[in-house]
Formats: structure tokens, C-alpha cells, sequence
């Protein structure tokens, strides 16, 4: 007899334990790692990168208040009256590219020891929590690993060393770390929308001897994506994801392809705009900054961003769906609102084509 699912059985974001990617240091006084962790930070500032700590400071009575100071310059301090919770803590890191945790508090899924003898026994308190050590920091270069730490894990003697002070060195291969993690990219080609003033399926129309939404398709098969259409109803056909959010539209069709894959990146692509080429897509792959909700094109002469012209980080579907919470299901609104990278080309390449006159002269355009 088979099993009950309790639960419908949806495919997760690969979170660490409190972020998509995180790195706990652990090993001397907090005092110390907090200052690598400024150091470093330094040396990426092109990553938006947090840090997760415990206070320490004594006698704190319990806060009954929430308090969110903002200053105008963009900084804001939080006094909350909630506690560590690690789906919380899912939620707030969401959109950062690397998570640097004070392992002497937290338990982070990777980690950097910090050998310094006068914290031995602390090291030796938390050895189960060192599963999983990526390099090792020594104060002193000659201090030794500890025996305790030999005998658990007989590899650490191979694990790469740096000392204090090497913070280039350090820097690098914590860079190299968020690299392993930037999400791949997949295609979806919108098909299926409501056509009124065209009168049918623009996704049908025939403007290079083949239906748009093939053609499209192409176009990013040619740049190694695994493309699918998103579809309103499913068909069982494996290259279509058919609608899960219903009737919104595109906002629906984006929501519903980071269901199936919420650790892509998706390039969308609708099949009104016969205009972009080959070239317009290696401009938006050239810019891609996945530190970024998203890369979308912009042309010179519009005030926004063409949401359906965009690569979306993975970063993104947590962000559509607060939007989605609040009542808006416009991809656009989300974009306009958020930290998101612009590749702006000639107005011309990203016409829409909506109507059966356009459709005609555009057809003639590509023709000539």
C-alpha cells in the first residue's frame, strides 16, 4: 500500500542551513572573526554579502517592540522582538550571495576553522559542528592542528592553509566559493497569453518561416539554455511548464517555472518582441550580474525595464511572491522596485507587435 503524503512534495531552494550559501568561522574570540569578516568583505564588495552574530551584550531586557530605524543614506537597524528561527532566517538572507555566520554561536553547513591555542578547548566543544571545514586560518604559524581534530577527521591535514594576515588569499577563495553557487540558466518562452487586439495566438505568428514561439525557443537553445514554454494548461508535453499561479498572466508563468526550479535562473522570453536576436541575448548574458534580483533589457528611449526581456535570479521568486501577497502580479512593478541590473539597447529591437498592422509591417521589415 502506498505511503500518504501528508504534503505536496515541492522542490526547494538548496538553503544551507540559515541562507543560500553560508560559511560559519569558528575557532578564537569573536573579536577576531568579526574583523575578518569586515576585512573580506572589503576585498567583495561586489557580492552583497551579511554577516549573522549573537549580541553580547548582558543584562537585555526583552524587547515587546519591533524597531526598524532607517537613515537616509540606506542604513537601518533592527531591534526585534522575534527569535532565531531558520526559515525566518530563509527568508531575510534570501537575497544575499554569501552568508558569513559567527560559528562560535551558530552552526553554519560550511565552515573555517581558525586555529588558535588559547581556544582549543572551545574547538574541541563544538567538533561535530566541523564537518564540513573548507580551509584553515592559523594565528600563529606555529601552532599545530589539534590531535582531537586529526583523530575525527584524518583529512584536515590536507585541508589549505592561510595565516591571519592573508586576507587577498582568503578573500579569493571565498570568492571562488560563491562562484561554485551561481545558479544556472534556464529559457522559458511565454506562449499562450491572451491575443485581443491581434486577433490570435501572436505566439503562432509566422515571421521567419517557422511559428514565433519556435523560433524563440531557438534562440536560446543556441546559448545552451534548456528551454521550455510556459503554457497556461498542462498537456504532458516535458517541454512545458503549464500554470500553477493561474490567470497572471506572465507574473503567473515566471512563479510557476521557479516552482519546478527554484535554484535556475530563468531567462524569460515572450514571443511579441520578433525583434530580439541572437544579439540582444549575448548583451543581456554579457551583463548578467547575478549578484542582482535581475538583468533586464531597457531600451534608451523607455522609462522602465521590459520584464519579459529578463533574466531572473533565483533570488527573485521569494521577492514575485511578497508582491504576490500584497495583491500585485505585475513582473514590471517587482523590477522597478528592486535591485536590478540594466542593459539598455536601441528602442528597435524590443518593439512590441500587437496588432495585425504591426504584425504586417514588421513581417515586411524582416523580409527586406
Amino acid at each position: 500500500m502506498a505511503k500518504h503524503k501528508k504534503h505536496t512534495n515541492l522542490e526547494r531552494r538548496d538553503n544551507d542551513n540559515f541562507a543560500p550559501n553560508e560559511i560559519a568561522i569558528l575557532g578564537t574570540n569573536c573579536g577576531v572573526i568579526s574583523d575578518l569578516v569586515h576585512k573580506v568583505s572589503e576585498k567583495l564588495s561586489n557580492y552583497k554579502l551579511a554577516y549573522f552574530d549573537a549580541s553580547h551584550a548582558k543584562d537585555v531586557e526583552r524587547n515587546r517592540l519591533s524597531e526598524f530605524t532607517f537613515h537616509h543614506e540606506g542604513n537601518l537597524q533592527i531591534t526585534t522582538s522575534g527569535n532565531v528561527n531558520k526559515f525566518e532566517q530563509r527568508l531575510q538572507f534570501a537575497q544575499y550571495d554569501y552568508v558569513f555566520i559567527n560559528g562560535n554561536h551558530y552552526q553554519g553547513a560550511k565552515q573555517i576553522l581558525i586555529l588558535d591555542e588559547v581556544k582549543e578547548a572551545s574547538v574541541l566543544k563544538r567538533l561535530s559542528q566541523l564537518d564540513n571545514i573548507q580551509f584553515i586560518i592559523k594565528l600563529n604559524s606555529e601552532t599545530e592542528i589539534f590531535d582531537f581534530l586529526v583523530e575525527k577527521y584524518p583529512n584536515i591535514k590536507n585541508k589549505i592553509c592561510y595565516s591571519i594576515d592573508e586576507v587577498d588569499a582568503i578573500s579569493k577563495h571565498i570568492n571562488n566559493l560563491i562562484q561554485e553557487k551561481i545558479a544556472p540558466i534556464k529559457g522559458l518562452v511565454l506562449v499562450g497569453g491572451e491575443s485581443t487586439r491581434m486577433g490570435k495566438d501572436k505566439s503562432e505568428l509566422n515571421y521567419f518561416g517557422k511559428p514565433q514561439k519556435e523560433y524563440a525557443k531557438e534562440l536560446l537553445e543556441n546559448n545552451n539554455f534548456e528551454t521550455y514554454y510556459s503554457v497556461k494548461k498542462e498537456s504532458g508535453n516535458s517541454e512545458e511548464i503549464s500554470d500553477k499561479f493561474l490567470n497572471l498572466g506572465p507574473f503567473g508563468g515566471i512563479c510557476s517555472a521557479f516552482q519546478k526550479d527554484p535554484n535556475s535562473a530563468w531567462l524569460v522570453l515572450a514571443t511579441d518582441v520578433p525583434f530580439v536576436n541572437d544579439e540582444v541575448i549575448r548583451q543581456l548574458l554579457k551583463h548578467r550580474n547575478p549578484s542582482k534580483v535581475a538583468t533586464a533589457i531597457k531600451g534608451k528611449s523607455k522609462e522602465f525595464v521590459e520584464p519579459l526581456i529578463t533574466i531572473y535570479e533565483p533570488k527573485a521568486y521569494s521577492i514575485l511572491l511578497q508582491y504576490l501577497a500584497q495583491g500585485y502580479s505585475c513582473p514590471r512593478k517587482m523590477l522597478i522596485n528592486s535591485d536590478v541590473e540594466t542593459v539598455e539597447i536601441d528602442d528597435e529591437f524590443i518593439r512590441n507587435i500587437n496588432t495585425p498592422e504591426e504584425f504586417k509591417a514588421a513581417k515586411e521589415q524582416i523580409n527586406s
